[in-house]
């Protein structure tokens, strides 16, 4: 199943372990749900031997995080952040990756990502071995390298995002083809 729902965003999700050392992990069972309010779901599994996940602990217990999204130049790091690592040990210290904040947000951004979320626990559900986290997204930063204005509206240039995208296994897709259709008015 996983490897037929292609391609899936990554979310690459930054949140506070509590030791004041921060968690990042990418999950690509990741989406929008709704615009009013501003929810995204994060669906997190266990780690391989049973464990929870540090990124579920952590929003659970904390009730925030920040969710970017990572563009190609970042998916090594996205790849290596993914091992499995003992609790508290931090995978952003480990990367060498700068933070900034973010606004009046208790969790600073990365700096080199193009789009941030940041967000508030709004729901959670177990199902199975996965928990589906909502997060109320309660700011957002996008560069001004990938915002421009098309008829009076602000408007993300895709291809400068150029956002990675999960298939299966070892494997990411890139942005191809960008075809524009004009919806109906």
């Amino acid at each position: 199943m996983i490897q037929t729902l292609i391609p899936r965003p990554v979310a690459w999700v930054l949140s506070d372990n509590g030791d004041n050392s921060l968690n990042l992990a990418p999950f690509s069972y990741f989406s929008g749900v709704c615009s009013d309010p501003p929810l995204i779901m994060l669906s997190i599994g266990k780690k391989p031997g049973g464990e929870i996940k540090d990124t579920r602990r952590n929003i659970l217990e904390r009730g925030h995080f920040v969710a970017h999204i990572a563009h190609r130049e970042m998916m090594e790091g996205v790849t290596a952040s993914s091992a499995p690592l003992i609790h508290g040990d931090s995978e952003l210290e480990r990367s060498g990756l700068a933070t900034t904040e973010f606004g009046d947000f208790a969790l600073p951004r990365l700096c080199d990502c193009r789009v941030a979320y940041a967000c508030e626990l709004y729901e959670h559900h177990e199902i199975g071995a996965q928990a589906v986290i909502y997060g109320r997204v309660r700011q957002i930063y996008i560069s001004d390298d990938i915002a421009v204005e098309n008829e009076g509206r602000l408007q993300v240039d895709a291809k400068a995002l150029d956002p990675i995208a999960r298939l299966g296994g070892d494997d990411y897709g890139l942005l191809g083809e960008v075809v524009t259709i004009k919806r109906p008015r």
